[in-house]
């Protein structure tokens, strides 16, 4: 149970110090990996969905028996990107940058994983 605790607030605070500075730049994201970010709406509602997510690991690591069954959509947000940075990669959409990006989240999924396996499941209650 240690384990996962620390897994799932490591990957939530590191989440927050990455996701929350995007809000203020939008305009400099737009110069260093051009064309300028012309849907906002989707930068913004990606950048809001990431952070609801970092929250969500907090929430988990405080009671990983509890949260068990959360650690599963979770894996699936850090392995989702990952998969998609490792595609649009081998394509050459996105530079190294956002691959490495994505073998973090990629890492942080695997990690997630193994928290699943090792966390105790949390017994029936009697009724």
């Amino acid at each position: 149970m240690q384990f996962a605790r620390w897994v799932f607030r490591i990957a939530g605070i590191l989440g927050l110090l990455i996701v929350t500075p995007s809000y203020f730049l939008e305009q400099q994201v737009g110069r260093d990996h051009p064309p300028p970010i012309t849907h906002p709406e989707f930068y913004y509602g990606f950048a809001g969905v990431a952070l609801a997510w970092q929250v969500a690991f907090l929430i988990i690591s405080l009671d990983p028996p509890r949260y068990r069954l959360l650690m599963l959509p979770a894996m699936i947000e850090k392995f989702s990107f990952a998969g998609a940075m490792f595609v649009l990669f081998a394509l050459q959409r996105v530079a190294a940058p956002m691959l490495a990006a994505g073998i973090f989240d990629g890492t942080l999924g695997v990690l997630f994983v193994v928290a699943y396996l090792v966390c105790p499941r949390l017994s029936a209650a009697p009724h």
